[in-house]
This record gives structure tokens, C-alpha cells and sequence, in this order.
């Protein structure tokens, strides 16, 4: 198989399962592995060998059975991002259309935040639910969250931490496998797919970002389970909010039509497009409107509030967000020039909210619920001498000065108003 990867000849599906099987089992060793992946990340795969190794992973271990429920269970993904906090917003706004939403997402690592220590930032709030329970809270509340379990899709896990240490992850078909692999094993009926593209972003290219949509897309159809993405983009942080705390308030706003513009917009957007896939809606249009009249209704609010007192936390937190903890060191960074804000460095705002411990810089690493920055100008913005550009939360006075000056090189600023790339780049399906 090494031999014939390595001559850029097609693996078949039956000797891809063997692979899995013989490495999860210990009969292939690692550096047999390693060379296999080696000829994959260099020689490439087609749809129909990445299918069969996304099922052979997939079914490594345990597979979500969510048939028994009611409904069309459409789950999200997102690649990933700086202030990316939308499946906080967006599933009980799906959710509240009647749509049952069953996710497990995962922890932050590096610059990217991830939903689960977000929300843990709600006191008493859970994520770490047994599978039936997970199901119980979707079947009568609507909506659940829990972290991803270790059961789904271990040879996946073995893998990753593989190609980690073997210059291999930059691959489209290993990329494409490691993340349907988990989504198929989740049990939805269908799956949308948020793939970011960006400086902030895993693909710093729109075309590559495009090119990872177009093979997820093809895996989840060809095995069976309709699948959608939209390349959007990562070159600015999503929203005015990073830092787990801070974001769920951010996110609570959305549902209350207070968000920021391109937060709104991508929450909205990815909700059509879910709603249309449950045949909730029509067309994007008619599920515009529905999610309009959720929100303005008090509907979506409601349904987060559901589902976070099924989840264990306080819900009281979606109206009183001083509930929520936020650091008490503050400091605010002003502009130096008059201008246009042209850009907004997305990896230099997460690794400076990384550097005051809202994220991870490697697994295992204890995560501060109540810091972050909060964005108080975006990418063409106006902007006066002295004028806040943001604001910064700390646990400590020398943590957040180190944070002033790291931020500080987060913002450009020039003398035209800039031309800007817009939020969605473009649709798979």
C-alpha cells in the first residue's frame, strides 16, 4: 500500500479499512503509518478513496444513533477561527424553528477559542454529558452541546497526533477525512460546513479553503448524508468579542438583534441555509424571515435558556450577563493616528487573548473564562488620535500591559477608507 500510494496509484476501500484496523490494532507501526501518510500528504487522494478512509475512521469506534428522534437533525462545523463563537447563537436559534440540533464541539487550542470552554464559562453549565443524556436534552429541549467523547472516531485521534510530528497536516484529503470522519460518527441527518479562509484561518488561501469545502462536501454525499459548506472569511476576527466569556454575551446579543454586523450576518446566513436543509423553509429567503421573527419574538432566547438549564446552568446568565465572570483588570488602547482602520490582525488578537490564558497553547492547559478583548473598531472604521481602538481584560496588571503593547500591533490604519473582502466567500453543495 506505501508502494502504490507512493507511485500515485488509488488505494481500494478494503485495503484502506485494513489500515485502519492493522494501526488501531498495533499490527502496522507507526513509521509504516507515517510513510502512508507521507505518500497521501505528497500524492493525493480522489473522493471515492478519502470517502473510504473518512468511513473507516468513523468507524473505529462509537456511531451517535439519532434516529429515535423526531425530525431532520442538521449539525454544523466550523474550521475554525478568531472569535468565531456562532454555534453558541445559531443552534438555539435553529433550534427554536423546531428544528432539533444535536453538536458536540471541541476545546480551544493555539489562537482558535472553542465553543465548549466558552460556554463552560456559564456557571454550572455542563458539556460533559453520557451520550444519552445528550439525546434526551435534544429530544425534549430542542438542542444539546456536549464535547466531543473520546469513543468517536479514535483512529482519528490516533492519526492526528501522528501527522502532528510528521509534517503532514497540511493535506486536503487528510484534513477532509479527519473532520467528516467525527461529523458522520455524530449521527445528523445532514451537515453544514463553516470553512474559514484566512490569515486567521487553518487555509490561509481562499482557493485552498474552497478546494477543502468541495472535498468535505463530496465525502458526506457520497456516504450518504447531504452535506453543504460556505467559505467564509477569516481575515479580521468574527464579531467585536474573543475571550470565552465575553463571546457568550456576544453570542446572547445576536439572539437579541444587538450584534455586530458581521456576526448577524453569518449567524443568519448559516441559519437559512440549515433551516432550508431541515425543509424548514422553502428557500433562503422565507428562512431569513423565520429567523427574524424568532428573534424579534424573544423565541431563540428563550430556547438557549432551555438549553442551558437542561445543560445544568444558571439561565438567568441570558439577561443578566454581569452573571457571567469577566476579568476586573482593564485597560483600553487608543489609536496613535487619524484614519481608517484598513485591517485587524486575527492571529495577533487570538495569540494576545492566547497570552492573557483565554485559550491554549498546548492540550491539558488550564483556560481563564473571564479575560479577552473586546474590539471597539473594525476593519473600515473611522478612527480619530485618541480614539479607543479596544479594550483589554486581565487577571493581572502586568498581563494586561503585556497585553497593550502585543494588541497595539494588531491594528493598521490608514488615510483612505479601504476596500474590504466580503464576510461570505462563496457556497459548496
Amino acid at each position: 500500500m506505501i508502494a502504490k500510494k507512493r507511485d500515485g496509484q488509488r488505494l481500494t476501500p478494503e485495503e484502506i479499512q485494513f489500515f485502519i484496523d492493522s494501526y488501531m490494532s498495533g499490527e502496522t507501526a507507526d513509521y509504516q503509518a507515517a510513510a502512508l501518510l507521507m505518500a497521501i500528504y505528497l500524492r493525493g487522494m480522489d473522493d471515492g478513496e478519502t470517502q473510504a478512509l473518512t468511513l473507516a475512521m468513523a468507524r473505529s469506534g462509537q456511531r451517535v444513533d439519532l434516529s429515535d428522534i423526531p425530525g431532520v437533525k442538521v449539525d454544523k462545523h466550523s474550521t475554525g477561527g478568531v472569535g468565531d463563537k456562532t454555534s453558541i447563537a445559531l443552534i438555539p436559534l435553529v433550534a427554536s424553528a423546531g428544528v432539533p440540533v444535536a453538536k458536540m464541539s471541541g476545546r480551544g487550542l493555539g489562537h482558535t477559542g472553542g465553543t465548549i470552554d466558552k460556554l463552560e464559562s456559564i456557571p454550572g453549565f455542563r458539556t460533559d454529558l453520557s451520550v444519552e443524556q445528550f439525546k434526551h436534552n435534544v429530544r425534549t429541549v430542542g438542542a444539546a452541546i456536549i464535547g466531543q467523547t473520546e469513543e468517536l472516531a479514535p483512529a482519528d485521534k490516533m492519526l492526528y497526533a501522528l501527522r502532528d510530528v510528521t509534517a503532514t497536516i497540511e493535506s486536503v484529503p487528510l484534513i477532509a477525512s479527519s473532520i467528516m470522519s467525527k461529523k458522520l460518527a455524530g449521527g445528523a441527518d445532514k451537515i453544514l460546513l463553516d470553512v474559514k479562509w484566512g490569515e486567521g484561518a487553518f487555509m490561509k488561501r481562499a482557493e485552498d479553503a474552497v478546494q477543502l469545502a468541495k472535498t468535505m462536501v463530496a465525502v458526506g454525499n457520497l456516504s450518504g448524508v447531504p452535506t453543504r459548506a460556505v467559505v467564509t472569511d477569516m481575515n479580521a476576527p468574527l464579531g467585536r468579542t474573543v475571550g470565552n466569556s465575553l463571546e457568550v454575551m456576544e453570542a446572547i446579543s445576536v439572539l437579541k438583534g444587538q450584534a455586530p454586523e458581521d456576526l448577524s450576518l453569518l449567524v443568519r446566513y448559516l441559519g437559512s441555509i440549515m433551516l432550508t436543509m431541515a425543509m424548514e423553509a422553502v428557500d433562503l429567503e422565507a428562512a431569513g424571515a423565520l429567523i427574524d421573527r424568532l428573534i424579534q419574538s424573544g423565541k431563540a432566547c428563550e430556547t438557549l435558556e432551555r438549553v442551558i438549564a437542561a445543560q445544568g446552568g444558571r439561565a438567568e446568565c441570558v439577561n443578566n450577563p454581569s452573571l457571567l465572570p469577566v476579568a476586573r483588570e482593564q485597560r483600553t488602547l487608543l489609536s496613535d493616528k487619524a484614519g481608517w482602520v484598513s485591517r485587524v490582525s486575527p492571529m495577533c488578537v487570538g495569540r494576545t487573548a492566547m497570552s492573557l490564558g483565554a485559550g491554549r497553547r498546548k492540550k491539558g492547559d488550564n483556560v481563564d473564562l473571564s479575560v479577552g478583548i473586546v474590539l471597539l473598531k473594525k476593519p473600515g472604521d473611522a478612527v480619530e488620535r485618541g480614539e479607543p481602538l479596544a479594550r483589554i481584560y486581565g487577571a493581572t496588571p502586568s498581563a494586561t500591559e503585556d497585553a497593550m503593547e502585543s494588541l497595539a500591533t494588531a491594528f493598521f490604519i490608514q488615510d483612505e477608507p479601504p476596500s474590504l473582502t466580503p464576510l461570505i466567500y462563496q457556497e459548496v453543495q
